[in-house]
């Protein structure tokens, strides 16, 4: 009588097979969403720490124009014939910007 109870308690392995589904999915959801995203910030970081006067860049909005100016936290484009827009660092584009580079 007591082997038939046992024999109808649930498998101690289908809790794990669980955890390991689990954790499976994590991984994929880490080398897939997390871990991209983590490279394209540090990539932009990179980007924006290298700009200096003259390079041609293109805005996140999508204005062309040429660093004549920049601050710690600033740059002031110059986008046509002397008119100049004042703006943050952050808002330059790294993927249009590359664009320039492949060009010269």
């Amino acid at each position: 009588m007591f082997d038939i109870i046992l024999l109808q308690a649930p498998g101690g392995g289908a809790g794990t097979m669980n955890l390991i589904f689990i954790g499976g999915i994590l991984l994929v959801f880490y080398f897939f969403m997390i871990r991209p995203q983590q490279k394209k910030q540090k990539d932009q970081k990179k980007f924006i720490g290298a700009i200096k006067k003259g390079d041609m860049v293109v805005t996140l909005g999508g204005i062309h124009g040429k660093i004549s100016a920049m601050d710690e936290n600033t740059v002031t484009l110059e986008v046509d014939r002397g008119a100049k827009i004042k703006m943050e660092k952050s808002a330059l584009s790294l993927e249009a910007s590359k664009q320039y580079t492949k060009e010269s």
